[in-house]
């Protein structure tokens, strides 16, 4: 017993020395560029495996030493990396929305209203609308999948009475050129953004020219509850306005951001995996008793807009067809 024990120990500390290894060199990767990159890596390298070198023949002490070291040095070089407002991003997410409120109007700033012509091409058009919060009344999610079926991205559209409709959406903040992948979103890769939109912007490109999987759920929710719900948004705007944060792929996304919001809502609000399988999320709403209770299969047969997207000529207004009005 007393050997397994022994045996069990060198194991989890070698595990711990690759795992270390092995996150530190993904960062690496993913931060570093060019010369000062390879350099970094054969250090790490060189020092994992003095590590291993010293524990196997038994100077544990310094090889705890060497380890602890080359933790405090990857995490003190970790810690410079911030998130910034000044990069050369790309243009559908070169502005984040700005909200300014006084009393019952809201006038949101830097609202994108795009003229797509193709899924990667536009006319960039940011504009600038006043809204009553006493006439708002609708609460709407969007849930849009590309590939995956359990993975879907998140938009929530709010209505008034007016017939206005803006919608809101947690992005990455592309730098030009840059892709999003899963892995960089933990690894402080890309910056957070929120967008406001109209939903013949950032709906429509999804429903018509990315040809995506777009669903429109109802939220049934209280007037005071939507209210709280947009005046969180809201406050999100601004918060990201005077200090950037970054985008990460479990904690901080799509999803997870409206989680958060909605606590204020709800402060026991459970958390549930399918935030993260956010092609789920439905389901979870559907259990909360917020979006209607239909069986799944039918639910999201109904809620599939694509088609009516698809439709759009201009004889009505966009946000009326996917409703069908």
């Amino acid at each position: 017993m007393i050997r397994f024990v022994h045996i069990l120990g060198h194991v989890l500390v070698v595990a711990v020395i690759l795992a270390g290894t092995a996150w530190a060199a993904t960062a690496i990767w993913l931060q570093l560029s060019g010369l000062v990159r390879l350099i970094a890596l054969t250090l790490l390298g060189l020092t994992a495996l003095a590590a291993l070198g010293l524990w196997l023949f038994d100077q544990r002490g310094l090889a705890l030493a060497v380890v602890a070291l080359a933790a405090v040095t990857v995490g003190l070089w970790y810690q410079t990396i911030t998130p910034r407002q000044d990069r050369d991003w790309e243009i559908d997410v070169a502005r984040g929305v700005t909200a300014r409120i006084e009393g019952e109007r809201v006038t949101l700033s830097n609202l994108r209203d795009f003229d797509w012509t193709s899924e990667t091409e536009a006319t960039p058009r940011w504009i600038s609308q006043d809204y009553d919060l006493s006439k708002l009344d609708r609460l709407d999610m969007f849930t849009s999948v590309w590939s995956r079926p359990d993975i879907a991205h998140l938009l929530v559209s709010f209505g008034f009475s007016t017939g206005q409709h803006v919608v809101f959406s947690v992005e990455i903040r592309r730098e030009r050129g840059e892709k999003f992948n899963e892995i960089g979103g933990f690894f402080r890769q890309f910056e957070q953004v929120l967008i406001g939109a109209t939903e013949d912007d950032i709906v429509k490109l999804r429903t018509n020219y990315r040809k995506e999987q777009v669903r429109l759920y109802p939220v049934d929710l209280t007037p005071a509850q939507i209210r709280d719900m947009f005046l969180s948004y809201l406050d999100l705007a601004q918060d990201l306005e005077k200090e950037p944060r970054f985008y990460n792929t479990l904690t901080s996304n799509c999803t997870t951001a409206v989680w958060q919001l909605a606590r204020r809502l709800k402060p026991d609000l459970p958390i549930d995996r399918r935030l993260v399988l956010s092609g789920r999320l439905p389901d979870y709403l559907t259990d909360l008793g917020v979006i209607a209770a239909a069986p799944a299969a039918e639910r999201d047969a109904a809620a599939l807009i694509t088609p009516l997207g698809q439709r759009f000529d201009g004889t009505k207004p966009f946000s009326d067809l996917i409703r069908g009005r």
